[in-house]
């Protein structure tokens, strides 16, 4: 057990962005996947495939896109705002969720309409973004207050993609309801 450990934390180290993306495309397909099962083929009378393409945008989404964005992003907050103080924590708290949240909210619809073959990209951010800011304020900032208190910077990606898992479950509801 201590050398799957140490593994992953030189990995970690030492490979940061690319260790996070792999941890955070698992888990995005995994919440993605989740939502399909429980859509697809116990809450219909009749079930059905999962829809391939759709976990694989998923997939890719958080593997290429948001893990690194993550990655860097934490990494530049945590050089920014040191410490564990309330004080520090709260300013983290701001900053991360009224500054980067919607980009990351636009980034991802958008990146998704693009690779969904969309004719109007922007289309679903213009008319989802509110909610989706909404919910998120309610379920991040108290996920961010524990990160930001309790978590090494380390494993902040981790911890984000973790919880993720749930909020992606709800961002995967938001997203398949109509405009």
């Amino acid at each position: 057990m201590s050398k799957l450990v140490n593994f992953i934390r030189v990995n970690f180290t030492k490979h940061p962005i690319i260790s996070n993306g792999i941890i955070y495309g698992t888990l995005f397909f995994g919440a993605e996947c989740s939502q399909q099962i429980l859509t697809k083929k116990y809450l219909v009378d009749k079930p059905t495939n999962l829809d391939q393409p759709t976990l694989a945008r998923y997939a890719f989404y958080g593997t290429a896109i948001q893990g690194p964005l993550l990655t860097v992003w934490y990494k530049w907050l945590d050089s920014k705002f040191v410490g564990t103080a309330l004080k520090v924590v709260g300013k983290k708290l701001f900053v991360d969720q009224f500054i980067s949240v919607p980009p990351l909210l636009f980034i991802f619809y958008t990146s998704m309409s693009i690779m969904e073959g969309k004719s109007d990209i922007f289309l679903e951010f213009r008319t989802k973004f509110e909610q989706t800011f909404k919910n998120s304020c309610m379920f991040w900032l108290p996920v961010q207050t524990v990160n930001f208190l309790l978590v090494p910077p380390a494993f902040r990606v981790i911890y984000i993609g973790t919880a993720s898992f749930a909020w992606v479950n709800i961002l995967c509801y938001i997203k398949r309801q109509e405009y």
